[in-house]
C-alpha cells in the first residue's frame, strides 16, 4: 500500500514541477499565476510542490492561464505495446 501512496505523490509532483517549470518560462511569479488562473497563490505552491491532490478543473485553469495544453502538465509515461510480445528469440 505504501508503493501506492509514494507514486501517487510522485506523479503530484511530477506534475507539480511542470507546472513550476512552464510558470517560470513565462517569468511569472506564484502570484501572478494564481491571479491569471483565478486560484489562491498558496494553493499554487502547494501544487507545485506535490502536496495537494489537484482537480481536472483547477488544472484546467493553470493550463489556460500558462498558455499550454493540459497534457503538456502531465508526465510522460512510457507507452506500452499491447499483445506484442518484446521477448525476441
Amino acid at each position: 500500500m505504501k508503493a501506492k501512496k509514494n507514486s501517487n505523490k510522485d506523479f503530484l509532483l511530477q506534475i507539480g514541477q511542470k507546472i513550476r517549470f512552464s510558470r517560470e518560462q513565462k517569468g511569472w511569479s506564484q502570484e501572478t499565476l494564481s491571479f491569471n488562473s483565478q486560484l489562491h497563490r498558496t494553493y499554487i505552491g502547494a501544487v507545485e510542490r506535490g502536496e495537494r491532490n489537484i482537480s481536472i478543473l483547477n488544472l484546467k485553469k493553470i493550463a489556460e492561464a500558462l498558455g499550454v495544453q493540459i497534457t503538456d502538465l502531465f508526465p510522460q509515461q512510457e507507452k506500452k505495446q499491447k499483445g506484442k510480445n518484446n521477448n525476441a528469440d
